[in-house]
């Protein structure tokens, strides 16, 4: 069997590239396991990956050959790999990378990779699963626990884009820094392609659409299929009576992004047990992430979080901008007034990528008071090392930060971000609010970062943490 490479243009290279990098020179590299949605990327990331290695890839798609399932089922691994070799009609060895595609479709090839893992301690083994939490939620086997190494995928992030529309640009964010200010028309430039990439997103296939054509139509036509796509997989983890619903859901979460989940709004018709349990369905699918309530006196962050309190996150700000029927013009025409989805926006282009960046375990939190004289809510709340850091979002350039003054003085914090259109700052925010009973001072330090400058947030609190009083 001739094994094809998808020869793919390096300026679409995957920051992931990087973990993949790591793990390969892992003096004791278990099987690597990529989670996901499906249409992230995960399979152009391995084939990329084994070409900048000089390995020879043996890809399999096990949903096309679910046959192997009862292969893996006996766990006797001679066996195994000569029904690998037979079908790639290749011997393995250390100098092929192994990549199992869709291995949810085969479930008994998870616990076999413990057993790769123990015989063949030497052979890069990959795999990736798109609706893997189906199987591991639903699993009737002993799974191979310390055996396997995970990684999530999620869409290309902005500074991904940005590599491949402006590399001059890219290299320009690459460099900056508080100290040293971006000049203003590259400022312009990169809130330009910030803008551009509300559209568009981070699924591949539609970036790399609009890179060949400079079409947005074209591009919308990919994501019209992506939608489609993961409408016809609901088949697959949901049972028929409930494939409407779902697809309800999916057509109107975008518009929930920014607001608690109320299962009434969602599908009015419908008890409220059996809403939640649609929802964690497209949980597991990695189409929505949850966005848990927490108190934020520490961290954990997630041992204080009340589960009933929650928002959406969708999977990715260009479908969700589709989905919202926003074109070119509605953003590009909308500097003097604000879009009715403008928060929304912002909102879910920030969760997504603070869900790249920061990587915590518990996930993404936010903070809300509710009392009859005031509401206050924070938009995400995120750890760096010990601290909390509370994260305002702002879509124009100015904004009330009353919630914000309200968190920092009842939390005693002393370091908050917000994201807007304005250029990167750090300045002392010194005000007065009540409490209630009396005026209160409230002094913090307020790090402001355009959106662009999203993916370099982590690295500057880590900074900032340890020179700030």
């Amino acid at each position: 069997m001739t094994i094809e490479f998808v020869i793919y243009d390096i300026s679409m290279e995957r920051t992931r590239i990087i973990d993949l990098n790591h793990w390969f020179s892992s003096k004791k590299r278990k099987p690597l396991v990529l989670r996901g949605a499906r249409q992230v990327g995960k399979s152009t990331l391995v084939r990329i990956f084994a070409e900048s290695k000089g390995l020879h890839l043996a890809e399999i798609n096990l949903e096309v050959n679910q046959q192997l399932n009862s292969v893996f089922k006996t766990l006797d691994m001679k066996e195994i790999v000569r029904s690998l070799e037979s079908h790639f009609e290749i011997r393995l060895h250390s100098k092929t990378l192994i990549f199992l595609d869709e291995i949810q479709a085969c479930p008994y090839a998870l616990p076999a990779l413990r057993y790769f893992y123990e015989q063949y301690p030497e052979w890069p083994i990959v795999a990736a699963g798109s609706l893997l939490e189906f199987t591991l939620a639903n699993h009737e086997f002993s799974m191979p626990v310390g055996r396997i190494k995970y990684l999530h995928i999620g869409p290309m992030t902005f500074k991904e884009y940005l590599k491949a529309c402006s590399p001059f640009l890219k290299n320009e964010l690459d460099n900056w820094t508080l100290e040293k200010p971006l000049a203003l028309a590259t400022h312009q430039k990169l809130e330009e392609h910030q803008r551009e990439y509300l559209l568009l997103g981070g699924m591949p296939e539609v970036i790399d659409t609009f890179l060949q054509t400079k079409s947005m139509i074209e591009a919308q036509e990919i994501q019209r299929g992506i939608c489609e796509t993961y409408m016809d997989d609901f088949s697959k983890y949901a049972k028929s009576r409930d494939l409407a619903e779902m697809q309800v859901l999916f057509k109107t979460l975008p518009a929930q992004v920014g607001n608690k989940i109320k299962y009434v709004n969602l599908l009015p018709e419908a008890p409220s047990a059996h809403t939640k349990g649609l929802l964690l369905l497209l949980e597991r699918a990695k189409i929505i992430h949850s966005i848990t309530r927490s108190h934020g006196n520490g961290v954990p962050l997630g041992a204080e979080a009340n589960p009933k309190f929650r928002k959406p996150l969708f999977l990715d700000v260009g479908l969700l901008s589709y989905i919202l029927g926003l074109t070119w013009n509605d953003t590009h025409t909308a500097k003097g007034q604000r879009l009715v989805n403008e928060g929304a926006l912002a909102e879910q282009y920030v969760g997504q990528h603070l869900v790249e960046v920061f990587q915590n375990f518990d996930g993404l939190h936010y903070w809300a008071r509710e009392s009859k004289k005031s509401n206050a809510e924070i938009d995400y709340l995120v750890s760096c090392g010990q601290h909390v850091i509370p994260i305002e979002v702002k879509a124009a350039k100015a904004g009330s930060l009353k919630s914000l003054h309200q968190f920092m003085h009842e939390k005693n914090r002393r370091l908050a971000v917000r994201f807007d259109q304005n250029p990167a700052s750090l300045h002392k925010v010194q005000t007065s609010i009540s409490d209630g009973k009396r005026d209160v001072e409230v002094d913090y330090n307020l790090l402001s970062l355009p959106f662009y400058a999203i993916e370099h947030a982590n690295s500057i609190l880590e900074q900032l943490r340890f020179e700030l009083p």
